[in-house]
């Protein structure tokens, strides 16, 4: 109820001074809309608005919708439309990047063949296969002896009786012999022969002390010189 010394009261503000005051719903949370269109996908939000607005074309709850459902059925058209030419446009890019790709292989091909005329046409005379254009391959060199393999660590494997091992790869080497000692290290005795610079051990005795040690065999089969020994326990 309003009175003549209430804060803010003008005389000519309408309301009377014995007007009842506004009911309050008390114990009532006012709902609040869960809409969540920032998660949807642009098709998924577009199904979304047509829900909405079928739902709400001549709701007596919502009159005077804000924006009018002409304005968002606009807003549903556009975005359909957007829709449509984006999935136009993709298609026909990925249409064109399959064509790029198929004269992209053609043409390395014919480069190739060309090359391979240029070479034996030219009798593998270096000033005439430049003069085409066309770069000269650098002559081979031998890459001579494996160097010592360095770096040798163990770790434990992902079961019990296995260990983990890796180094440093060794230019040339075609392959890794392995070789495992008994604690302390002096009989060794081959494991395992690797394609690349590391390997798993397996077949191991768990708590065991173990040493192992590591040689790169060359494209010519000649090892090189065997790693520092390393050591560990097997888990």
């Amino acid at each position: 109820m309003a009175f003549y010394d209430t804060p803010g009261l003008l005389y000519d503000s309408g309301v009377l001074y014995d007007s009842p005051p506004t009911p309050q719903l008390k114990g009532k949370r006012m709902a609040k809309v869960k809409l969540g269109a920032d998660r949807l996908n642009p098709e998924e939000l577009v199904a979304l608005a047509n829900t909405i607005k079928t739902a709400m074309t001549g709701n007596a709850n919502f009159p005077t919708p804000n924006p009018t459902l002409a304005a968002l059925g606009t807003l549903i058209t556009t975005t359909t439309t957007k829709i449509a030419a984006y999935d136009s446009a993709k298609a026909a890019a990925e249409t064109a990047l399959a064509d790029r790709d198929a004269a992209v292989v053609a043409l390395r091909g014919g480069l190739a063949q060309e090359a391979s005329y240029v070479e034996n046409a030219s009798g593998g005379d270096a000033v005439k296969i430049e003069s085409a254009g066309m770069s000269v391959r650098a002559p081979s060199v031998p890459v001579g002896p494996v160097t010592q393999v360095l770096d040798l660590v163990l770790s434990q494997g992902d079961f019990d009786g296995t260990l983990d091992l890796v180094c440093q790869p060794v230019r040339g080497a075609k392959s890794y012999e392995i070789q495992v000692s008994p604690d302390p290290p002096g009989t060794w005795t081959p494991k395992m022969t690797a394609s690349k610079s590391s390997a798993t051990l397996e077949g191991l005795t768990s708590g065991a002390k173990l040493w192992v040690r590591v040689r790169a065999i060359g494209a010519d089969n000649q090892p090189g010189p065997w790693s520092d020994p390393a050591t560990k326990v097997v888990p």
